[in-house]
């Protein structure tokens, strides 16, 4: 990669000097509570991005999704989501057990704003409020407990410019199935066949695998919908 034309930004001071102060709004927006309002997101949002660090320095961001709701309110200032089954390389949990801290972004379908959480993660594989994670049978193994230190809404101009919810734009078949990438770029033993059985509807059926019975009811709809993921984060 020539780089030559490259000019780097070193300093903060520059930073600003080449896009301005913040501004006021934005500046003021931040809060260390959950707005009534923020908590009505949270119960609405059936996915969020999880943004972590290890010790180093090496970052990850990790799809987490549920049916909506699946964010526990515990208080204004501490959520909980649940972990569900997915491909354990737990990225995000090696990163948080080094180094706490975690950042958070709450979709809501057709919505163009967002609800971004910054704080402290603790894991934990065991909790009162477990019982309220139960989807379709599922009782979570691991969830994570924030401890919110900022918490604001962000504006909707990056999903106006990306057109992220006009149906127009989108071209899902215009890239190759799952199991073709699969095949392609990660190259293990499986035939292609194979991985298509794996990533065709036995797939779906795996999401929530249920791991025991008698549980208490879950305040989440007991669904064999879809959720966004169903992975963790990692």
């Amino acid at each position: 990669m020539d780089t030559g034309e490259m000019i780097e930004v070193g300093s903060a001071d520059v930073l600003r000097e080449l896009v301005g102060p913040v501004m006021p709004r934005a500046a003021a927006k931040v809060r260390s509570k959950l707005h009534p309002l923020a908590q009505d997101w949270l119960h609405r949002s059936p996915f969020c991005l999880i943004s972590t660090s290890a010790s180093d320095g090496t970052c990850d961001v990790s799809p987490k999704g549920d049916p909506p709701g699946f964010t526990l309110v515990l208080d204004d200032t501490t959520i909980a989501i649940p972990d569900r089954s997915g491909n354990r390389r737990m990225d995000g949990f090696l990163n948080l057990l080094g180094n706490p801290r975690i950042g958070l972004i709450f979709l809501v379908p057709g919505r163009e704003d967002t609800l971004r959480i910054n704080g402290r993660a603790t894991i934990v594989s065991q909790a009162p409020f477990f019982d309220r994670m139960v989807v379709a049978g599922n009782r979570p193994r691991l969830a994570l407990v924030v401890e919110i230190e900022e918490v604001f809404f962000h504006c909707s101009k990056a999903f106006m410019r990306s057109r992220l919810w006009d149906q127009q734009t989108w071209e899902p078949d215009a890239l190759p199935s799952r199991a073709r990438i699969t095949y392609q770029v990660d190259r293990g033993e499986e035939t292609l066949e194979e991985l298509e059985q794996h990533y065709g509807p036995d797939y779906a059926r795996g999401l929530y695998p249920t791991t025991s019975a008698g549980l208490t009811t879950s305040a989440l709809p007991e669904t064999d919908a879809l959720p966004a993921d169903g992975g963790a984060p990692g």
